[in-house]
C-alpha cells in the first residue's frame, strides 16, 4: 500500500466520515454494524436500515466505543467494528473458564472500500484493532473468522489471517464461525 493508512476511533466528530463509507458503493449501509448489536424490542434483521443506523448514530453520540475508521489522504476508506464483547450480543461467542479474569474485547466486522482491497488493510486493521483495544483497557481480543471458502459471515473475516497474526482457535460459534483469541500484550495496555 503506497498510501499512508491512519485510523482513528468512531467518535461523534467523526459521524459524517462513518455515514459516508457506509453509504459509499457497495458499504454496510443496510445492517450499520448492528447485526452483532442488541436493540430493544424488535429482533436487529428485522429492523430497517434507518433504524439500525439512528441506533448505531446514539451508540456514537453517547461515547460508546463502536470500532475503526480507517483514512487515507483524509478520506474513510475502511472500518473494523471493534468493542468491549459485552456491547455485542451474547451470541457472539461462549463464555468459557477465566473469562472473568479478562477484559475482553470483539472484533466483530470489516469492510474496506473497493479501490484498497487486496492490498495489506486488512492486516493493518487487525494491528491497529489491537492497539486500540489495548490501549482501551482490553487484555484479550477475540474475533470470529471463517473458512475462506465459506458463503457466508465473510464481513469477520477470514481464519488464516488471523492465524497468520498470532490469534488461537478456541472453538466455534455455528457451523462456520471460528472463535480465534489473542492475549494483548503488556505494552498496548494503558
Amino acid at each position: 500500500m503506497t498510501d499512508e493508512v491512519t485510523f482513528r476511533p468512531v467518535a461523534p466528530d467523526c459521524w459524517e466520515d462513518f455515514e459516508r463509507l457506509f453509504e459509499s458503493r457497495g458499504g454496510p449501509k443496510t445492517c450499520w454494524c448492528m447485526a452483532w448489536r442488541s436493540m430493544e424490542e424488535v429482533p436487529t434483521a428485522e429492523r430497517p436500515a434507518v433504524a439500525k443506523k439512528c441506533e448505531m448514530k446514539r451508540r456514537i453520540s453517547s461515547g460508546e466505543p463502536v470500532g475503526l475508521l480507517g483514512y487515507i489522504n483524509s478520506e474513510p476508506v475502511a472500518w473494523c467494528s471493534v468493542a468491549p464483547r459485552s456491547s455485542y450480543r451474547a451470541s457472539m461467542s461462549d463464555v468459557k473458564p477465566g473469562d472473568e479474569k479478562q477484559e475482553i474485547w470483539s472484533i466483530a466486522c470489516f469492510f474496506v472500500s473497493r479501490p484498497w482491497r487486496g492490498q495489506g488493510m486488512f492486516q493493518q486493521l487487525i494491528a491497529a484493532a489491537e492497539d486500540y483495544a489495548g490501549k482501551s483497557g482490553a487484555t484479550m481480543l477475540e474475533a470470529y473468522p471463517v473458512d475462506p471458502d465459506s458463503p457466508s459471515y465473510r464481513f469477520g473475516g477470514y481464519l488464516p489471517a488471523f492465524a497468520q497474526v498470532g490469534y488461537a482457535s478456541c472453538g466455534r460459534k455455528g457451523v462456520r464461525r471460528h472463535i480465534v483469541r489473542k492475549t494483548l500484550s503488556r505494552n498496548q495496555a494503558k
